[in-house]
């Protein structure tokens, strides 16, 4: 079977962009998704922090197309991307809970329900209240999820697939391997990803 992983952190606009559409693109080609949350924040600690820098002081003709870019991608995409009051926001503890709802076997909804909430709804997901509501609507149980982002079995995990993606020489998110060792960075890269995973569909068959 062809392995395909899609590392993510919620707190990417270009991310929720991406998976907005991996999915498709997976049932298209046959293939499963090996969901790896991750913190993007600890990627940019250690292998982008110019990425800080950009943000704190951007170039003003980059950043008008920057606004521009984005809006024309979600309008492609068909989602809704704002600018959340919050931002950077914390992320911490609902990639914990990504954990959680993929142990539960409902990921996707939860992500796509966190999506939605951070940069639809422009909702603050660091807040308790704020996880709480996202995993109530995805069928989760919110005491339950706040008892086991606690745990040292979902933090180590979480570092480890942060700690994965940095030593396979990721640097943000998303970070997508098709095989293990072919690697693809970014949204747009998505048309490339589908040629590799029919390419390396037809060559298992």
């Amino acid at each position: 079977m062809v392995h395909f992983e899609f590392y993510f952190d919620i707190s990417s606009p270009w991310t929720y962009l991406a998976f907005s559409r991996v999915e498709a693109i997976a049932d298209k080609c046959g293939v499963e998704i090996d969901w790896k949350p991750i913190l993007v924040g600890g990627v940019f600690n250690a292998v982008n922090e110019t990425v800080y820098e950009q943000r704190a002081a951007p170039h003003p003709v980059k950043g008008r197309y920057y606004v521009k870019d984005l809006r024309d991608w979600a309008q492609f995409c068909g989602i809704e991307i704002g600018n959340p009051p919050v931002f950077p926001v914390r992320a911490v503890n609902l990639m914990r809970a990504a954990l959680v709802a993929l142990d539960a076997g409902c990921l996707p909804d939860f992500a796509r329900t966190a999506f939605h909430a951070y940069w639809g709804e422009l909702r603050d997901v660091s807040q308790p209240e704020e996880l709480a509501q996202i995993c109530t609507s995805v069928g989760l149980d919110p005491p339950h999820v706040a008892a086991q982002i606690t745990s040292d079995d979902i933090k180590s995990r979480l570092r480890e697939n942060t700690e994965e993606v940095i030593a396979r020489g990721g640097f943000g998110s998303p970070t997508m391997f098709i095989n293990g060792s072919d690697m693809y960075f970014g949204n747009d890269r998505l048309p490339l990803v589908e040629a590799a995973l029919m390419r390396a569909v037809q060559a298992e068959s």
